[in-house]
């Protein structure tokens, strides 16, 4: 292969993962007119037609699909062999991209990296918030922080945090208004705060469970977030129970600002997880990070 060929082959398949010359050009840090003649120079060159272009939309043909499909193992490979030569170095460099959520970055995944990088000038680390399960592979990610259960089986995963409790709470206000409720059955009569979930755009159903026995309620309620930080000044104003995380609200329940109710029916369920391909040589950077991440309980 001509020096030049490797490089046609990588802009080829940056078009073919981007499905568009104006963002692929911009992740290659050249011109799109440019990125557009060397495409087409590696067709010639190969005697097929890799990329369909309309005005709206570009995708790989047939040709195009297997070419990328079997490339990007290709120039994965690559790039974790030239990971690994850091090995050689005195300290791990490199950078480390990992998609998580809000809550597992800012209370796992930050504080531990703030205590990690003075020690290694040359280690590099991009945190990406996306409240969706996002493809690690297909977004070139070294690893992705979601809830345990969430994990596909497929992926290697790494326990990052404790397990985490639900908490249903209200204000003592609401209560001296509304009452009590003594079961899950209860909520179906009181004013609950619902949080829009950013998968599928659906209400997150409260999953209580006591003794074995599951019970997902699908509250109602004249308040909908999508924030969890709303949902707390929602509750603290009185307008509602709420389903979050316990420790969004240890301080508030300590303060007695917040009540929590129900606590027999929300058990501890598996924290958050690192998680990564198990196809994947993790390279010394990555090993650093993930040894700084895992979880070490308390004794």
């Amino acid at each position: 292969m001509k020096r030049d060929e490797l490089g046609d082959l990588m802009a080829f398949l940056a078009v073919a993962e981007e499905r568009n010359f104006t963002r692929a050009a911009a992740r290659l840090g050249t011109s799109q007119s440019a990125l557009s003649h060397t495409v087409r120079r590696l067709e010639e060159r190969l005697g097929l037609r890799l990329l369909t272009r309309t005005t709206r939309r570009v995708s790989p043909t047939e040709a195009g699909e297997r070419l990328a499909k079997s490339l990007r193992p290709a120039f994965d490979d690559i790039a974790d062999q030239i990971s690994a030569l850091s090995e050689l170095r005195d300290k791990p460099a490199g950078t480390v991209r990992i998609s998580t959520s809000e809550h597992a970055a800012k209370t796992i995944i930050w504080p531990a990296i703030r205590e990690l990088l003075p020690d290694y000038p040359d280690l590099k680390v991009e945190i990406n918030i996306d409240q969706k399960l996002t493809d690690i592979v297909g977004e070139r990610y070294d690893a992705g922080v979601r809830l345990g259960e969430q994990v596909d089986k497929d992926m290697i995963a790494m326990r990052i945090g404790p397990d985490i409790r639900m908490a249903v709470v209200g204000a003592p206000s609401y209560f001296d208004r509304n009452g009590i409720p003594k079961s899950p059955h209860d909520l179906l009569e009181h004013d609950c705060i619902n949080l829009r979930l950013p998968t599928l755009g659906g209400l997150y159903a409260w999953e209580l469970e006591k003794d074995g026995h599951e019970v997902n309620v699908r509250v109602d309620g004249r308040l909908t977030f999508n924030n969890v930080p709303l949902i707390l000044d929602a509750v603290m104003a009185g307008q509602g129970l709420a389903c979050i995380p316990e420790d969004h609200i240890l301080d508030y329940e300590k303060a007695g600002k917040m009540q929590r109710v129900l606590t027999d029916w929300c058990p501890p369920f598996p924290g958050y997880h690192l998680y990564y391909p198990n196809r994947r040589q993790p390279s010394p950077a990555f090993r650093l990070v993930m040894e700084a991440l895992r979880y070490r309980a308390a004794a």
